[in-house]
């Protein structure tokens, strides 16, 4: 047997790493209904279709990602005391300009902006990651204007994810 030294390379069977090209991607359409769901959970699953964490051809520097639309926004769960007790922060850059609001409220007045803020703060803060967030629709009720694109629904499947 020949002996390769340390300064040698073995020519022949070696693997090459795949490198997705542009053209390589292939984007997908999915409807998650938020009705009962827990706001973190349904966040964490949107955000890994987002970024396309789900498919074999992931690679961290590209956008890999599938569309995703949230239905029944209005209808999402907090678990625990969160409606009451965790805040959405807002600062508009001049001194003193920081506002809070409570989660419920943000829930009632605006179900869409809460669900979004969860998904994207699960996604990177950087241009890829805006990338990303454009393809998320979310909306408040039942109806969107996406079926031409013939959205597959997405399915939870834990029970612990879905809130009774």
């Amino acid at each position: 047997m020949n002996q390769l030294s340390k300064n040698e390379k073995k020519v022949g069977n070696s693997v090459r790493t795949y490198s997705p090209k542009p053209g390589d991607v292939v984007r997908k359409w999915h409807v998650i209904d938020a009705q009962d769901v827990v706001l973190g959970r349904l966040a964490t699953h949107a955000a890994a279709l987002l970024r396309g964490k789900h498919k074999a051809t992931f690679a961290p520097h590209m956008d890999m990602g599938d569309f995703v639309i949230v239905i029944n926004a209005e209808k999402v769960a907090l678990s625990g005391s969160k409606k009451t007790q965790k805040f959405a922060h807002q600062h508009s850059g001049f001194p003193g300009g920081l506002t809070s609001t409570v989660y419920g409220d943000l829930m009632e007045k605006h179900p869409t902006r809460a669900v979004e803020k969860a998904i994207k703060g699960m996604i990177p803060k950087n241009r890829l990651g805006r990338d990303v967030a454009s393809k998320l629709k979310v909306y408040a009720g039942p109806n969107h204007p996406h079926a031409a694109q013939a959205p597959t629904p997405y399915v939870f499947e834990q029970v612990s994810q879905i809130i009774k």
